[in-house]
């Protein structure tokens, strides 16, 4: 005998781009992301029983996000993660849950004769911007009745990749019979930033993410600048300590975030011994040409949370 233990469906790579157009001074914005959409709910029947009933077609999902997309601002993404969600719940009494993530696409005005450009755009890299939400039905009051739609968001960066010739360090690690590394006071440090912070929930649901919708914005900007800035200035002793300075420094920012998560791949950039030849020198203080590596790398990741208030006898 076999029960459903677990069940979520919806539309992915639902590809959506929006313009904004300034009539009176004819600046138009754009934005590009990707959306899936996953509801969760009363829907076993559909999966057991060949109960189509209870589905809310993938299609129809699509759909909805784009007239959602006409009707809303969709920027910032955190807003619009959460009206697409909270829409699901209030209009579906049989879903329970929508699971709402967003991947927005860079697009950079151009700047023309020293002026930004009215309505051209760049793309200036693969960096993308992350938005993950969850919105639950509220939890039923003591009337009966059910409480707001409640969302969880998290926010991130994808795809920020970043290097420095030199500022990094790697010395002092624990050495045994299987170590070969040898320590370095000075190495190429390069990565591609993966990093998410984790918002307070939202109890009060969409309407608590409108008064404060400005706010992400703000910490996307500021997570993003803290990242570049420390990666620069930090004389670094390892990943693992740059990336601490960078999580500590946004729960500063962004007193409205619980925690922070990074993930930072090692880009190994490797010495060429070109001794052989004549006796040329490319090692140690004399290297300049180096052998990018694809893999094996090293992985390194970290969650950095706000410290629990001690309670009070």
């Amino acid at each position: 005998m076999s029960q459903l233990a677990y069940a979520r469906y919806g539309k992915d790579n639902i590809r959506l781009y929006k313009v904004h157009k300034d009539e009176k001074t004819g600046v138009q914005s754009v934005v590009e992301m990707t959306v899936r959409i996953l509801l969760e709910g009363d829907i076993e029947t559909s999966y057991t029983e060949a109960d189509n009933s209870v589905v809310v077609a993938t299609d129809t999902q699509k759909q909805t996000c784009y007239i959602l997309a006409k009707q809303n601002p969709i920027d910032p993404p955190e807003l619009f993660a959460s009206i697409v969600g909270n829409h699901f719940i209030t209009t579906y009494p049989h879903i329970h849950a929508a699971h709402v993530r967003i991947v927005q696409h860079r697009w950079t005005r151009l700047t023309v004769d020293g002026k930004p450009h009215p309505h051209s755009f760049f793309r200036d890299g693969a960096e993308t911007r992350i938005v993950e939400c969850v919105a639950r039905d509220g939890t039923p009051s003591s009337a009966g009745s059910a409480g707001p739609v409640g969302v969880t968001l998290k926010s991130g960066i994808d795809g920020l990749l970043v290097l420095k010739s030199t500022g990094s360090a790697f010395y002092g690690f624990h050495r045994d019979e299987y170590t070969q590394l040898p320590e370095t006071w000075d190495r190429i440090l390069s990565t591609e930033v993966e990093s998410r912070w984790n918002w307070n929930h939202f109890a009060g649901g969409l309407a608590e993410i409108k008064a404060v919708a400005p706010k992400f914005n703000e910490a996307w900007a500021a997570a993003r600048k803290i990242t570049l800035d420390t990666f620069a200035k930090d004389n670094s002793a390892s990943v693992q300590n740059t990336m601490y300075k960078m999580c500590d420094q946004i729960l500063e920012a962004v007193p409205a975030v619980d925690s922070v998560e990074y993930s930072l791949p090692n880009k190994h950039y490797f010495e060429i011994d070109l001794s052989w030849h004549k006796g040329l020198k490319n090692t140690g203080k004399d290297a300049e040409v180096f052998a990018p590596q694809s893999n094996p790398n090293g992985l390194i990741q970290c969650t950095v949370s706000r410290k629990a208030p001690k309670a009070r006898l």
